[in-house]
């Protein structure tokens, strides 16, 4: 490894599949931008059969892949890559979370962070106690609590959980896979279009501001991608569903959007800032977002010029009937480039390394006190 890389472990839900879970594209891009700095990466993860019969990355180039089927076989087998690590990455919905979580930090030597991709649903089970993959007494022993909410969430996380440091880590856009892919002069095929996997608390949103305007204008074009959506679900003729979509093919569903959706659970709307990965990919294929609006998004995007808000159907017809075809694709352009000024998996790689040079820091002032009383006790022992 090249001078001040770091050895950098992450115990996440899952980077093989993608089925069913946006965390693999927010780890693929993070470890592949990682790499490429010259830090040496190593995934582990708890091999399920969910995602052993959907596996689209079975073998990542860019990091070391470790699948384990139990926390025991984890401490036998990975323990000594877990204390090595200069920084051991716990993530949220990782299967026997607590325990994982615990096993880290007896072992870890170096940073330990948890990385919560789902902040605003992990806080309000803590509040419930009922959370799976994480307790409010694991919190404090994490050096990092990194977190896909920014704002007034990372306060409350010190001040009610005591994380000794809550940092926003955004998801992002990683360029060498979402870029510009439609010919020149290609007419898209759908005037709107959405990819996520079913949310009851998404789907109203999706019913406002896609299903609805679908019935509503027969003649248009729509497109829905994702799994797990109900089968009881009435679609109008004119939206087409695609059950999954791996992430190699996302920029080319953008490219065939006149438009493109994103919607955004109930508890991040509630919290804001939390920005989903679905905004970053959009953006960096040049693809026009529409979006529901939520605190903190214009410190992502500017609305207006690099992303349009809606709120009822009738905003969004608006958007998709009224709008110049020449301002259109000026809002893509604008979105593209605020995501690669800001906002890409390089971005994140180095916002992380950065939060580990301040734990080291933090712990090193905390252990300056001891060691200047060691000091002064060798000095003077009477």
């Amino acid at each position: 490894m090249t001078a001040g890389a770091l050895d950098v472990v992450f115990l996440g839900l899952s980077i093989t599949s993608s089925w069913g879970n946006g965390h693999a594209t927010t780890y693929r891009a993070l470890c592949r931008a990682l790499a490429a700095a010259g830090h040496r990466v190593t995934f582990l993860e708890r091999d399920v059969p969910w995602y052993a019969a959907n596996r689209d990355l079975a073998a990542p180039a860019f990091c070391r892949l470790e699948l384990y089927r139990s926390v025991a076989e984890l401490r036998e087998r990975l323990g000594d890559t877990i204390r090595r690590a200069d920084l051991a990455v716990v993530g949220s919905y990782v299967p026997d979370g607590v325990e994982v979580g615990a096993l880290v930090q007896e072992l870890a030597r170096g940073v330990t962070a948890f990385y919560d991709i789902d902040t605003p649903v992990t806080v309000a089970h803590l509040a419930r106690g009922d959370c799976e993959y994480l307790t409010p007494a694991l919190v404090p022993g994490f050096d990092l609590y990194l977190s896909f909410t920014g704002g007034p969430m990372l306060a409350r996380i010190e001040r009610e959980l005591g994380a000794p440091a809550a940092r926003a880590l955004y998801c992002s856009a990683d360029p060498e896979v979402h870029r510009p892919a439609a010919a020149p002069g290609a007419a898209p095929r759908w005037d709107l279009g959405y990819v996520g996997t079913y949310g009851a608390d998404r789907q109203p949103a999706l019913e406002r501001l896609l299903i609805e305007p679908a019935r509503r204008r027969p003649g248009r074009r729509f497109v829905v991608a994702g799994p797990q959506y109900p089968p009881g679900l009435e679609w109008p003729a004119n939206v087409r569903r695609v059950e999954h979509l791996a992430p190699g093919e996302h920029a080319a569903f953008y490219a065939a959007q006149r438009f493109t959706l994103n919607v955004t659970r109930a508890d991040m709307v509630r919290a804001g800032w939390s920005p989903s990965v679905r905004l970053f990919e959009a953006a960096a294929c040049a693809t026009p977002i529409v979006s529901d609006p939520w605190p903190g998004i214009e410190t992502v995007f500017a609305p207006g010029r690099e992303l349009l808000l809606a709120r009822s159907t009738d905003e969004a017809l608006a958007i998709l009937e009224r709008l110049p075809e020449d301002e259109r694709r000026a809002v893509g352009a604008r979105a593209r480039r605020r995501v690669l000024a800001e906002h890409t998996a390089a971005h994140r790689a180095e916002a992380l390394a950065a939060h580990v040079r301040e734990a080291r820091e933090r712990a090193a002032r905390r252990r300056a006190p001891a060691r200047r009383r060691e000091r002064v006790a060798q000095e003077d022992p009477g």
